[in-house]
């Protein structure tokens, strides 16, 4: 078979069982073994089964997963555009300077593309303030494929500074009620075998199709102490951020917990086509930058400690390394001898020079996490995103947009 066919012929067998009436979970399987993903990819591969005569026209699905790609650099360009960090340049390299991206998405037709587009629309609709939309097409993504969950932290970090612990409540719900719908036909006739399969987070991952391990010794790859390990390293790194980088208030942490009116130090309010909206009896919200920035760096961390990174992977957070390295500008890498804007192009054609090496090699690994490593520098030295100053305006026009925001 091509390379097309490998896991596409795996996605309409395990979906095959599905449309013949199988509901026990651990009945559907493909080639390539059994399905390992939550009930949101099967609803949409089943489409993709129907519409392609069974899974047969490769083409055809080639041809939508094209406009899946178009959709996806459009939904990250609005992103950009409303952050205002990133030089117009930088978006050559994120259409026309990556052959795995392009690989992943037209050749290979993966999921992981799907869930990163459903989750982009997701990043756009915080950005216009419709939260509970957002959370719908946030845990849409998650139950298309898990990776999405890396950006958990963040937004969780995110609802409880703008609605605190008990406006947040329904926002999770709303997330946690569409992951009981989806699986619901499921649940009723193996509620463990679905549980087991599709939210799998003790999978063990094969080395050979590794990235960015390949420099440890294969024992060493499988061992739990080293799961447990990087574990350890990523709720580390998401504390210290949340605690350093992404709280900007006076205030401890733990107001984050209180009803946003009763702190003492407002949020910074948003920024919304270049006018700022407060109102003194609602969360000031955070500004376009600042939402952005809290996603993409909790992703980024969890990329960092992940326990395997195969090459489909690198659609997780390509299109999200251009404004983690705009967007935080530091002096501390000075022993880099190069501009900022250069040691940011360098980093990218770098990174993903790594990934079109297959197989991985020792030096491509250890590349990778060398390029990781000076990402994850400048995100804690650079100057996150500044707050908008405050502006007060008439109330009028902020109620509005509070009750937008419910």
């Amino acid at each position: 078979p091509t390379d097309t066919e490998i896991d596409w012929k795996a996605y309409m067998e395990e979906v095959e069982g599905f449309a013949n009436g199988t509901l026990d979970y651990t009945q559907l399987k493909g080639d390539t073994g059994p399905l390992v993903y939550p009930a949101g990819f099967v609803y949409i591969f089943l489409g993709l089964y129907y519409a392609t005569d069974r899974g047969t026209d490769i083409r055809l699905a080639q041809y939508l997963f094209a406009g899946l790609y178009l959709l996806n650099l459009l939904l990250v360009f609005r992103i950009y555009c409303r952050t205002n960090k990133v030089p117009p340049y930088v978006f050559f390299f994120m259409c026309c300077a990556s052959y795995r991206i392009h690989s992943i998405f037209v050749l290979r037709l993966f999921n992981d593309p799907v869930a990163m587009a459903i989750l982009f629309l997701a990043i756009n609709l915080f950005l216009e303030e419709h939260w509970s939309w957002g959370c719908l097409l946030f845990s849409l993504a998650v139950s298309v494929k898990m990776n999405i969950l890396l950006f958990g932290p963040g937004l969780l970090f995110l609802l409880l500074q703008r609605f605190g612990l008990l406006g947040c409540i329904p926002k999770l719900c709303i997330c946690a009620l569409l992951q009981v719908v989806l699986g619901l036909p499921f649940l009723l006739v193996n509620p463990v075998g679905y549980l087991t399969r599709s939210f799998d987070l003790g999978r063990q991952f094969q080395f050979k199709w590794t990235v960015n391990w390949r420099f440890l010794p294969e024992e060493v790859f499988q061992n739990r102490a080293f799961h447990a390990i990087l574990l350890l390293a990523h709720l580390a790194g998401l504390g210290l951020f949340a605690l350093h980088r992404w709280h900007r208030s006076k205030e401890s942490i733990l107001a984050l917990l209180k009803d946003p009116a009763e702190r003492k130090h407002a949020s910074p309010p948003l920024t919304v086509n270049n006018i700022l909206w407060q109102d003194s009896c609602v969360c000031p919200l955070n500004g376009s930058p600042q939402i952005v920035f809290v996603l993409f760096s909790s992703n980024f961390l969890g990329v960092c400690c992940s326990r395997s990174l195969h090459y489909q992977f690198y659609v997780w957070y390509f299109h999200t390394l251009p404004y983690l390295l705009w967007c935080t500008p530091t002096t501390r890498l000075s022993f880099v001898p190069l501009t900022a804007a250069h040691r940011s192009v360098l980093l990218l054609g770098v990174i993903e020079l790594c990934w079109n090496t297959y197989p991985s090699t020792v030096c491509s690994s250890l590349s990778l996490h060398i390029c990781h490593g000076l990402v994850l520098l400048q995100l804690w030295y650079g100057t996150a995103p500044p707050p908008a100053p405050h502006t007060p305006l008439p109330s009028r026009r902020p109620a509005a947009i509070s009750k937008k925001a419910q």
